[in-house]
């Protein structure tokens, strides 16, 4: 996996005892349903008897499912590294759960090939879905892309369909590949056939991490995952056919790129609530990157906008917000963080700072190294952690309250030496009844019900 929080932190001994941020908290919830968030948490959590999640008393979890098992459909097993993830609801208040499975060529046991749902048979990556109904109950199972690399993260369409990104570069003829990687795909958990294992190519081919779709317009934003000079860009997608239903992306579209006027390096910016007005928007001048990658590219004698790092991505009120996950002189940044959010408005072209992680601000994570992260239904905000020792789900309030909403047991190692996996893809149920989440590795998926109003 990429660098992660905890290894910035060993690296300039910073205090691992936990990461503070401080900024507009009441900002992050743009969009949640709830006007009064919940302030003090859902009580201390309770040791599982069978040693996997400890939840808050009155909440529960169950197994979805778990890397090795088969899967139901009779496909093969269930692929591992565990990642990002959406629920969308089906008929009869059934609810599809398409999951990433973040596999390189490494990987040991791979998304199993299926005539019709497979890009690049040596691709180890892709995505399955789980069928539920109401009561959680697993009622299907199967593949529904495989033969992709490096699934990683991704995002829902408006109209119900999961975008899943490939963080990864890699071309034809490099790590056994017989295609080109690097595209994002379009999965319908209730019918993957319908989308089939089609790159949507226009949107671009880069170190794709997440994306967020302004519910108005069609317009798809994209965050590049790069921590390595030259870094990674924002980018917007403008659909020939937006809001055009599934498959409509595959009609093409012009990829664009975020110029900060004066700002090449985002890292620059340090105070929380920095407005930044008239942002540019620069056409990519190769969006398959036929010769050399898009962030290397010649964007005129402005040049671009460039930030270590760029992951979460989401759409909230009337903006999209976007995280730079770490930025560190060391690496050629123009500044350390250990995280920056930003909220870009599209009706005023306006680029604002919303949030800086750092060791020493106003809100502390009793944990270490926040990672995926998504609005609940009832307001509050979910961060998942990664990072060394036990791993968390916690919840963050309008106003900085910090509680924990999960903990993970021992997965893997030994009583002298344990080691935990990271909590990833993080998302609720269409109802807001239930939280799925899962581990990374060993891959599991759970889903978690209890009091959450």
């Amino acid at each position: 996996m990429s660098a992660t929080r905890r290894q910035i932190l060993s690296r300039t001994g910073a205090s691992v005892a936990g990461i503070a941020f401080t900024g507009a908290l009441s900002e992050l919830f743009a969009g949640s349903a709830s006007a009064a968030p919940r302030t003090a948490g859902y009580g201390p959590l309770v040791p599982d008897p069978d040693g996997l999640l400890d939840l808050p008393a009155g909440f529960r979890y169950k197994v979805l499912s778990r890397q090795g098992d088969p899967l139901r459909s009779g496909e093969g097993l269930v692929p591992g590294n565990h990642d990002g993830m959406g629920a969308f609801a089906g008929r009869r208040g059934r609810v599809h759960l398409v999951r990433n499975h973040e596999n390189r060529v490494t990987g040991k046991i791979a998304v199993p090939t299926v005539p019709g749902l497979t890009y690049d048979p040596a691709g180890k990556g892709g995505c399955t879905v789980l069928e539920l109904d109401g009561r959680n109950d697993v009622l299907g199972e199967r593949v529904a892309i495989a033969g992709t690399a490096v699934n990683c993260a991704g995002g829902p369409t408006p109209w119900n369909t999961w975008l899943t990104c490939e963080e990864t570069e890699d071309r034809a003829g490099t790590n056994g590949y017989t295609k080109d990687h690097g595209f994002i795909f379009e999965v319908d958990g209730a019918d993957p056939h319908r989308t089939g294992a089609v790159p949507l190519t226009a949107m671009g081919r880069f170190q794709h991490e997440a994306i967020a779709v302004d519910p108005r317009s069609g317009i798809v934003y994209e965050t590049e995952d790069a921590f390595e000079r030259p870094f990674g860009l924002f980018y917007r997608f403008l659909p020939e056919k937006p809001l055009g239903g599934t498959g409509s992306l595959r009609a093409g579209g012009a990829l664009e790129a975020m110029r900060v006027p004066g700002v090449p390096d985002l890292s620059a910016v340090q105070e929380a609530g920095t407005r930044f007005e008239g942002i540019e928007w620069v056409p990519v001048p190769d969006p398959l990157a036929t010769g050399t990658p898009v962030r290397h590219q010649d964007f005129g004698p402005k040049g671009i906008t460039h930030a270590q790092k760029l992951e979460g991505c989401y759409w909230g009120g009337r903006a999209v917000y976007f995280v730079s996950s770490f930025a560190r002189t060391k690496d050629g940044s123009a500044a350390t963080h250990f995280g920056q959010v930003w909220k870009y408005e599209p009706h005023r072209r306006r680029l604002t700072l919303v949030v800086v992680f750092g060791p020493s601000t106003d809100v502390r994570l009793p944990g270490e190294s926040p990672d995926n992260i998504c609005l609940a239904p009832t307001g509050g905000l979910m961060v998942c952690e990664d990072g060394d020792g036990a791993q968390h789900v916690f919840g963050v309030s309008r106003d900085g309250e910090v509680y924990a909403v999960a903990r993970g047991a021992q997965n893997i190692g030994t009583p002298e030496a344990p080691e935990w996996g990271e909590f990833a893809g993080v998302t609720f149920s269409p109802d807001g009844s239930t939280m799925y989440v899962n581990c990374y590795t060993p891959g599991t998926t759970f889903a978690v019900t209890g009091p959450w109003c």
